[in-house]
């Protein structure tokens, strides 16, 4: 007779929230929140840390949520796609993804968003060479890259003109 893996309390805390969760220890990251914290926003692809689209800032650190267990996460800040606009207002990767048309059918966009907020946040002043290797580190199979390469140097350009705070 199979035996019912143990389960364990968890509580992470993404987006400033905190979310309790009772799960099996071998339960990933992007499994956890989606599943049991109801943030569908981070997308499972392939599920093998290949494609990016399950990418979250985690202490800000941009990670594959699907290469790691959901219990590893406990006591870190945890940021998903659905914490980046404020209220109404869009991050300004956000915004100047709409603006340059960098996505199609979208399933990546989350991914690319994260990882590219999490670049900036790292390095505003990334070059061109930088940008193109920063998302050559995720897939998308739509838009052939060329307008998120345009979205994330339009960023740049922006924050530049932006004092800071």
């Amino acid at each position: 007779m199979a035996v019912a893996p143990e389960k364990i309390d968890i509580k992470l805390n993404i987006n400033g929230h905190d979310y309790a969760a009772r799960v099996e220890p071998r339960k990933t990251l992007v499994d956890v929140i989606r599943d049991e914290c109801g943030l569908t926003g981070t997308h499972i692809g392939c599920e093998h840390g290949v494609c990016g689209a399950c990418t979250v800032i985690l202490d800000n650190e941009a990670v594959r949520s699907c290469l790691m267990f959901a219990v590893q996460a406990q006591g870190k800040r945890i940021r998903t796609v659905e914490g980046l606009a404020d209220g109404d207002n869009l991050h300004p990767v956000q915004t100047a993804f709409i603006e340059h048309h960098a996505l199609q059918c979208g399933f990546c966009t989350p991914g690319f968003l994260m990882l590219t907020v999490n670049a900036l946040e790292t390095n505003p002043d990334l070059t061109d060479d930088e940008i193109i290797d920063l998302l050559s580190s995720n897939l998308c199979r739509c838009t052939g890259y060329q307008n998120i390469v345009k979205a994330v140097r339009s960023t740049v350009a922006e924050m530049r003109r932006v004092p800071a705070r």
